[in-house]
């Protein structure tokens, strides 16, 4: 990374992984230890700045996919591009043309966009996501494991997996993918993901509400918390790249558990009377979904270049007592 300060360009800023890393870069003014002179937030809807930020600070709503928006955003050139702009999973099956249109198209047009500056070369982080990976696999799924997406999504990300490999060997940017563990326990509402019961089964219990479980205690999955999350994008941000090689997509670190483990981990920390607000409700389309999900990782690469994350269930909930409800 160059010495001088840093100007940080946060695509998907609305959201809650966004929310939470813009945060952060305000309240602490850096980034993997450097300080951000300038932060500019974009997504769809205008993101809201953390009035704390002391630099330069922009936001704006943007959609990458309209002609010459990527050209625009990335104009003044900022240092790192943290790249979160995505539609989810569900919303990616149901609508084939918008999937392809934002998920793949969006981050073509980016990192063409980046390649046509001469003489630029900015660090990209990639959201990419564990569903480029399918069944059949390994219990335990090596961190170099062939991609094998079974969704419409899982195959827009495995694509732009391999377009960062690619721009960044002929040194169009220099980028690094993060495979994010599912993210638990999400604040707020309830979303439309099917893995959204993994937080509400929690979530909910927390707040003295009930909490609808559609699968079995025995499903298996792999979790990490929003501040981990967070803390991923902050340790890419100046990472050195050089051990990474041609393949610059990593495995996050996480906790492989069973929806028993969630459950058991609630317990210890809320009592039985938590627990008791879960109903079991099966329903055979949400586990037809996550059969094909897998549930656990050997993360040792990005374990070696010094990713981390929680270690068991209990911290993901006592991070998210601390940070929500603290």
């Amino acid at each position: 990374m160059k010495g001088h300060d840093m100007h940080v360009l946060i695509l998907g800023a609305a959201g809650m992984i966004g929310r939470k890393l813009a945060e952060r870069i305000a309240a602490t003014g850096k980034m993997g230890g450097q300080t951000v002179d300038a932060l500019t937030l974009v997504d769809i809807v205008e993101p809201q700045v953390a009035a704390d930020f002391t630099g330069t600070r922009k936001a704006l709503a943007a959609d990458l996919t309209d002609a010459g928006m990527a050209e625009h955003l990335i104009a003044d050139r900022p240092d790192v591009i943290v790249h979160l702009a995505a539609i989810v999973s569900g919303e990616a099956e149901a609508d084939f043309d918008k999937g392809y249109a934002i998920n793949l198209d969006g981050t073509r047009a980016l990192f063409d966009a980046i390649r046509a500056v001469e003489g630029y070369a900015p660090r990209v982080i990639y959201a990419s996501s564990l569903a480029v990976f399918g069944a059949p696999f390994p219990p335990k799924i090596p961190d170099d494991y062939h991609l094998t997406p079974l969704t419409s999504y899982g195959t827009q990300k495995a694509m732009g997996e391999l377009l960062l490999n690619d721009y960044s060997r002929r040194g169009f940017l220099d980028g690094i993918g993060i495979r994010f563990p599912t993210i638990c326990i999400r604040p707020g509402k309830p979303n439309k993901a099917a893995s959204g019961f993994y937080s509400g089964i929690l979530r909910e219990p927390l707040n003295g509400q009930e909490a609808v479980l559609p699968v079995g205690t025995d499903v298996r999955h792999w979790f990490a918390s929003p501040r981990s999350a967070v803390g991923y994008i902050d340790h890419a941000a100046t990472l050195d790249t050089a051990p990474l090689g041609g393949q610059r997509n990593l495995t996050m670190p996480g906790v492989s558990a069973t929806v028993g483990d969630q459950i058991e981990a609630l317990r210890k920390v809320a009592g039985d009377t938590a627990v008791a607000l879960i109903r079991h409700e099966p329903d055979p389309t949400v586990a037809a979904i996550i059969s094909g999900w897998p549930r656990d990782f050997d993360t040792a690469r990005a374990h070696d270049l010094g990713f981390r994350a929680e270690t068991n269930f209990r911290e993901i909930i006592e991070v998210y007592l601390e940070d929500e409800m603290g």
